[in-house]
């Protein structure tokens, strides 16, 4: 679906990220995972064309590296940004429409799919998304993303904020997602929930990658255990 090779993201003379590979293959779940500042918000912004950087970034056979943000959505790259960001003062079933600025013939059945994905968003469809509590937030903010019909799926630390029970529906619904054939590049600080999900992973230290393998035998590694899962 996606292969990035030797990738740099540069905030001035800053290189937040540092020469990475890594690759989504289709209808898999791959997470980036590592500490505040390890570069994983930079690298899914790079992909996006939102943040200065070079490399190479292949989509779906496709060189998208000089394609512009607005492009590569209509392309089929979505993002759920950390925090959410969500239009506050606009009302759950306006913020959907924002996300289907690209796609509004098929607005009503896309919304329609939202709701039956999220019924309590449903409930609240008039209401302000300010009004909303952090997860009522968070499954609007990946609502709005998944109404441009994305092939690629980004989300940045879904679980920030949240309680645990929120949290376990939010990775529920990234599952099932992946089940409906979406493909999901994860950026998760969580690692336990996130490699919980994931077919492969990738460990960020630095803005390089220090390690990666799969997810499920991620989780068994002493290192991985001591660093990342407390223990």
């Amino acid at each position: 679906m996606i292969s990035v090779k030797d990738l740099h993201v540069y905030y001035g003379l800053i290189e937040a990220v540092k020469g990475i590979d890594f690759k989504v293959d289709e209808g898999k779940i791959v997470s980036l995972i590592g500490s505040n500042g390890a570069g994983k918000t930079s690298t899914l912004e790079a992909v996006l064309n939102s943040v200065k950087r070079s490399g190479e970034i292949i989509f779906s056979g496709y060189d998208i590296v000089n394609h512009k943000t607005h492009s590569l959505v209509q392309r089929g790259l979505a993002l759920v940004p950390e925090g959410r960001r969500v239009f506050i003062n606009l009302t759950v079933e306006d913020n959907l429409r924002m996300g289907a600025f690209n796609n509004d013939e098929n607005y009503a059945r896309l919304r329609d799919a939202m709701y039956k994905l999220f019924p309590r968003i449903k409930e609240k469809r008039n209401q302000m998304a300010g009004t909303l509590s952090g997860g009522e937030q968070q499954m609007l903010a990946i609502s709005r993303a998944l109404m441009s019909e994305p092939k690629l799926l980004m989300l940045d630390e879904p679980s920030l904020g949240l309680a645990p029970k929120i949290v376990g529906e939010v990775f529920e619904t990234i599952v099932k997602l992946k089940e409906e054939g979406i493909t999901i590049l994860l950026v998760e600080q969580n690692a336990f929930a996130a490699l919980k999900i994931s077919d492969y992973a990738y460990v960020l230290e630095n803005g390089k990658i220090a390690m990666e393998g799969i997810a499920s035998q991620m989780i068994g590694d002493d290192e991985i255990r001591k660093k990342y899962l407390g223990g």
